[in-house]
């Protein structure tokens, strides 16, 4: 299983903006990756994306564009969920049922 892909700037650009983002949060999101030296964890990519308001079939297909295969799609959006739980409820280390 391949866990590294690598995508061209402009044709990321261009897949953002064909989804109808405008032009300054495409280059802010950008920008932000041009800080993290173009490398990014592809959760922290999702989210971004979400952020911007791509919808998950779209974020989907990005990620196909790229390379990645459904099961790493599922995984990376399952982590992100559990991601934003964690953010809201804190995080539940132990539950115990008792009758």
């Amino acid at each position: 299983m391949k866990n590294s892909f690598v995508i061209g700037k402009n044709n990321l650009k261009k897949m953002i903006t064909s989804l109808g983002i405008n032009e300054g949060s495409t280059e802010a999101m950008l920008s932000k990756l041009d800080k993290m030296h173009r490398h990014v964890d592809a959760v922290a990519f999702v989210g971004m994306l979400e952020k911007l308001g791509v919808k998950e079939v779209d974020i989907t297909n990005i990620l196909r564009r790229i390379g990645v295969d459904d099961a790493s799609i599922n995984g990376v959006f399952n982590t992100l969920d559990k991601e934003k739980i964690q953010e809201t409820y804190g995080k539940v280390s132990r539950l115990k049922l008792v009758g």
